[in-house]
């Protein structure tokens, strides 16, 4: 297992021109809006920031179809997906494994959340199928607590993007005349510079902290 993620790591650095982005994202009102949820989950799975991520990336994708997308080196192919696929990079004993969701855009939040567990618990017993470890189309990868201030992603090849929230701190900020205590996230993205451009990149993080920021749109039709 680590000698396949050392030679899938080396492919990735070798052969892709990586690039990062980084912007910091108030996250206050969807801390907020995500211990309501919680308080009335009844029986369904306790909701972390990652499947509120995910429908952020499944409302913005379909805007910047370039980042959903996978490279074909040796044709010079860019192919473009389409459906959300989500790699979740998970830790393990073994080392980081990839499960994949699949068709993450026709999932609701809670979905995402069950579906979460089920893949980071196979991972970690190694139950996980083939079909379940492939055809990803962007990645993301999140050290919760330990997220630190920022990360330099390495894309999951052949994807062209790879997704990394960090750690949410608690910090004073300006809002008008007033200071508040505010809960800020900073949010990285690496990718593939033969497919997707500097300004692709930022405008897709800026288009993910809209919905991050205001996320009474992440409900919104």
């Amino acid at each position: 297992m680590r000698r396949r993620i050392a030679e899938n790591m080396a492919a990735a650095k070798r052969h892709i021109p990586h690039f990062t982005y980084v912007d910091e994202i108030d996250v206050t009102a969807l801390e907020a809006m995500r211990a309501d949820l919680n308080a009335h989950r009844g029986e369904r799975p306790k909701l972390t920031l990652l499947p509120l991520l995910i429908v952020a990336m499944c409302r913005t994708l379909p805007d910047f179809p370039m980042l959903n997308a996978r490279y074909d080196d040796e044709a010079g192919v860019v192919t473009r997906a389409g459906r959300v696929h989500v790699g979740m990079a998970t830790q393990t004993d073994a080392g980081l494994t990839v499960p994949v969701i699949r068709d993450a855009q026709d999932r609701n939040v809670w979905q995402l959340a069950t579906e979460i567990a089920r893949l980071a618990g196979a991972a970690r017993a190694s139950k996980l199928t083939p079909q379940e470890l492939g055809g990803g189309t962007i990645t993301v990868t999140s050290l919760g607590p330990l997220g630190g201030i920022a990360t330099t992603p390495v894309i999951n090849r052949p994807e062209v993007a790879i997704i990394g929230p960090n750690k949410i701190v608690e910090r004073p900020v300006f809002r008008g005349d007033d200071i508040v205590r505010a809960k800020l996230m900073n949010l990285s993205i690496s990718c593939d510079h033969r497919v997707v451009d500097g300004w692709d990149a930022a405008s897709y993080v800026q288009a993910l902290k809209t919905y991050l920021e205001t996320p009474v749109l992440l409900f919104a039709d």
